[in-house]
């Protein structure tokens, strides 16, 4: 048996119908979508918020994402969602899975964000406190996934 991948961070959810296509699968472009959802509400259970951050004069800005498509999702199914993050020079590395509630991968996603301070590209030195934060919370909050495929 495959033993759980742990995660910092993770939501159970449920397929739409309206975000299928004609083939009856979870359009591409809603995968991105559940991973976006997925690090806003990582964001709030670490006690942060985007407007609040950026009245400070602090945006975080995705970069760059790669999604690695596995299986398809239909209407109807449940799924995870979940995060681990990491910090690499100037960027936070969002390392992402979606598994179907069966243990079966759907997809895989690598997202990079970026800090801008008052206009400013950042070095990144802002990662540091939500890392310590992330990893505060993975521990009282441990979210373990087992990936059958």
């Amino acid at each position: 048996m495959k033993q759980p991948i742990k995660y910092q961070y993770g939501l159970t959810l449920k397929v739409r119908d309206y975000e299928c296509d004609l083939q009856g699968v979870v359009n591409n472009s809603n995968y991105q979508c559940y991973m976006e959802h997925t690090r806003h509400e990582f964001w709030l259970a670490l006690g942060d918020s985007f407007a609040e951050m950026h009245d400070l004069g602090l945006d975080l800005f995705v970069y760059k994402v790669s999604i690695t498509y596995h299986r398809s999702l239909r209407s109807g199914d449940t799924f995870h969602t979940a995060l681990r993050a990491r910090r690499e020079g100037a960027k936070l590395i969002f390392d992402q899975v979606i598994v179907r509630s069966d243990g079966v991968k759907c997809a895989s996603g690598v997202v990079e964000a970026v800090a801008v301070q008052n206009g400013r590209t950042t070095r990144g030195e802002c990662f540091d406190g939500i890392m310590a934060r992330a990893e505060a919370y993975s521990e009282s909050h441990p979210y373990d996934l087992t990936i059958l495929s």
